[in-house]
């Protein structure tokens, strides 16, 4: 065995507790390696409210069934349910601080709206956040079956509060319960939960709150003298915002920017409009507020409704509003002030539901009164903006690359985002930048084309399929992108051109289709592609699509073990590729090649193949590359018999993996020198592997047993 493989197993330094802080308004505290707990942060969820009023009885019925023994079994699961703008959240949010002061939790929290762009939640992807949040992220297994096994294994090691915000249905709970027990989980929803799977163990309705404390609670967010001084319209203002919690934070930012007007003036002034209009209740708070603002943020909060995504991205609405940066910074600022827009977590810009809907009256007011053309203007400055952001970052991040759509020129009085990029940063950090704003806007873009296609926009919608193909590799999610790409195909059929730009589309779409057991929708897919791709012209670009085209093929095939098949197109379009002088598609063909060769037993031919491409991924300096072909080769020279010089790939496999940082290809090289090593009698060699891969799948969260990706004998 080479030394220099035994001597690569590295551990821990153990350090002390290290304390990261800048001004004392949040505080990051990373622990020494021990319990699964000492590495993680313990708590990650929205800061507890300033104020909070009322919820006695509910908190009292939360904490004293907490902290009673439960029998082994299901976790504590309650359910939070009430109208939109009365408290959920924060009654939810309040509980999970009560519990973790209480008692030894980690908490959790997740939004479940940030998964659902359109229609139902993504679950695989929810489960993909909260196992982040566990730092689990190289060894994150794609496989939506997979994921929940790591999910339970990840749940099952702690006591978990988590929070569920914004549920719809019973399964989303049923499916994201953790293993342990002595969990909890904390769930809140606009209706009541019937289908939780063996039903919720206690049930909190949220009401309004009654007008004693809906009046203090106006008292704690706006300290007013008025409000002291003249009660009665104190009392009014408060049976104006109906109790909601939403209503009364606007109300009180209206009272701070009108100081000097009499509370009975202000509060005559919405019961007048409550008379004349015959609007609900609180329509007139958000309509005094509304009012008040400057002309620019009036058009702002109407636009807002165009803002795909969840969050507010300050760049992206100086591009919805079309007037330059300093009025669109202008208008943010009011809005908050206003507490017509909140910033939550993170810092983060956020229109409530509620005042959502506010907004999109607000604009169809306008619109009936002659502004028709506001809304479709800025949805499409907002659309090109995330569309040429997106485009650059693909730029960065993939380098040239087979796009068909035009790059968006530079809008008019709207900055592009740097990424974060500094003058500083490796090519490797500028990459890994690009990436992180694709992962992080990845909602906003995935409603850019549902948004884009509903408005006709197909070759927006199309075009902005391209570069989230890019993040899709990096960060599969497979729903959401089944869903993202079948429109990106339904526009670019729709749109009547380039048949380029189809054929692509169909490609892109068969992979999710096929990852999730699709496969006669994927076969379909490609059936269609390659019958178009035969339609296009001799020129280079024409025969690289089909060449694509083909390899998609192979890849379908090799999926569904149709490895014969599967050479057949590699082989095609390993022709194509050299014949067109691209000796990268045409290096990539021959490893592919040699894979499916290798499967079909074919091994001297697959061992000339592969160490062709490896020597020509090593001479062009494509590292990950050379990683994979020699990886690939070394499997098959154990079988030929030559475990030393597979042994010496698998060593330079496991060099790279861990030069890349990649875990999952650390683990990969790591489960085959163990085997390897127990093949050729070195049991003290593989015991060291097995023990250093174990190490990995801890370290990183993976499955206890070997994944799909482990090394196994020709």
């Amino acid at each position: 065995m080479d030394e220099r493989t035994r001597n690569s197993v590295s551990g821990q330094a153990k350090i002390g507790t290290a304390v990261q802080t800048g001004r004392v308004e949040v505080l990051n505290v990373y622990g020494a390696p021990g319990t699964p707990e000492d590495s993680l942060v313990p708590h990650q969820m929205p800061p507890d409210v300033r104020h909070f009023e009322d919820r006695d009885a509910q908190r009292s019925r939360v904490l004293d069934i907490a902290a009673r023994p439960r029998a082994a079994g299901r976790p504590l699961v309650v359910s939070v349910t009430g109208v939109h703008g009365v408290g959920k959240t924060a009654l939810a949010v309040h509980l999970a601080h009560r519990l973790a002061a209480e008692h030894t939790y980690v908490v959790r929290y997740v939004d479940l709206d940030d998964h659902r762009p359109d229609g139902g939640a993504d679950l695989a992807d929810v489960m993909g956040e909260l196992l982040r949040s566990f730092e689990v992220t190289d060894l994150l297994e794609g496989n939506p079956a997979r994921r929940r096994k790591q999910y339970w294994e990840q749940t099952g090691k702690r006591r978990l509060v988590l929070i569920l915000d914004n549920i719809r249905t019973g399964t989303e709970i049923t499916q994201l319960l953790p293993s342990s027990a002595e969990s909890v989980v904390v769930a809140t929803s606009r209706q009541t939960l019937y289908d939780v799977e063996g039903g919720v163990d206690l049930e909190l309705p949220v009401g309004p709150l009654e007008e004693p404390h809906a009046e203090r609670l106006l008292h704690h967010i706006v300290d007013d003298p008025r409000l002291t001084a003249d009660p009665a319209s104190a009392a009014e203002l408060t049976r104006i915002c109906g109790g909601l919690p939403a209503a009364l934070h606007v109300a009180a930012e209206w009272l701070r920017k009108h100081r000097t007007r009499r509370l009975a003036r202000l509060t005559a002034q919405l019961a007048a409009e409550l008379d004349a209009k015959g609007v609900p209740t609180v329509e007139a708070v958000w309509d005094a507020a509304y009012q008040d603002l400057t002309p620019g943020a009036g058009t702002l909060y109407r636009l807002l409704v165009e803002h795909p995504g969840p969050w507010i991205d300050p760049e992206a609405a100086t591009a919805l509003l079309g007037r330059g940066e300093d009025e669109a910074e202008d208008a943010l600022d009011d809005l908050v002030r206003a507490s017509l827009l909140a910033r939550e977590r993170d810092g983060r810009l956020r229109l409530h539901d509620l005042l959502r809907a506010h907004a999109a009256r607000r604009a169809d007011r306008e619109r009936r009164a002659g502004a028709g053309t506001e809304a479709a203007e800025g949805r499409l400055r907002v659309i090109r903006w995330y569309l040429r952001q997106a485009q650059r970052a693909d730029a960065l991040r993939a380098g040239p690359r087979m796009t068909f759509a035009d790059p968006v020129p530079h809008l008019p009085d709207t900055p592009d985002t740097d990424f974060g990029i500094t003058a500083a940063d490796s090519e490797k950090q500028r990459k890994a930048k690009a990436l992180h704003w694709l992962e992080a806007h990845r909602l906003a873009l995935h409603d850019c084309v549902r948004v884009a296609h509903a408005h006709g926009l197909d070759a927006e919608a199309w075009a902005l399929c391209e570069p989230l193909w890019t993040h899709y590799m990096d960060h599969p999610r497979l729903t959401q992108v089944v869903n993202t790409f079948s429109t990106g195909r339904d526009a670019a059929l729709r749109a009547g051109g380039p048949l380029t730009a189809l054929i692509r589309m169909r490609c892109q779409l068969a992979r999710p289709l096929w990852e999730q057991g699709r496969f006669d929708d994927a076969a379909t897919e490609l059936r269609l592609a390659s019958a178009a791709a035969e339609t296009l012209g001799d020129g280079t670009r024409e025969r690289k699509l089909r060449a694509s085209v083909i390899e998609f093929r192979g890849l379908l095939s090799s999926a569904r073990g149709e490895w014969a098949a599967a050479a057949a197109d590699f082989e095609a379009s390993g022709r194509i590729h050299t014949e067109i002088g691209n000796a990268y598609g045409a290096m990539l063909q021959t490893y592919l090649l040699g894979k499916a060769l290798t499967e079909l037993g074919e091994l001297s031919r697959a061992a000339t193949l592969l160490t062709e491409a490896h020597t020509q991924a090593e001479a062009t300096g494509r590292a990950r590359l050379t990683a994979r072909t020699g990886f690939a080769l070394a499997r098959v020279l154990r079988g030929l018999g030559r475990p030393g010089e597979a042994m010496a790939l698998y060593d330079e496999s496991l060099r790279e993996a861990r030069l890349s940082e990649s875990l999952r290809e650390e683990l990969r090289a790591l489960d085959a020198l163990a085997e390897l090593a127990a093949e050729t009698g070195d049991a003290t060699a593989a015991t060291e592997f097995r023990t250093a891969a174990r190490a990995v799948r801890e370290r990183g969260g993976g499955l206890t047993e070997p994944g799909e990706a482990s090394a196994s004998s020709p």
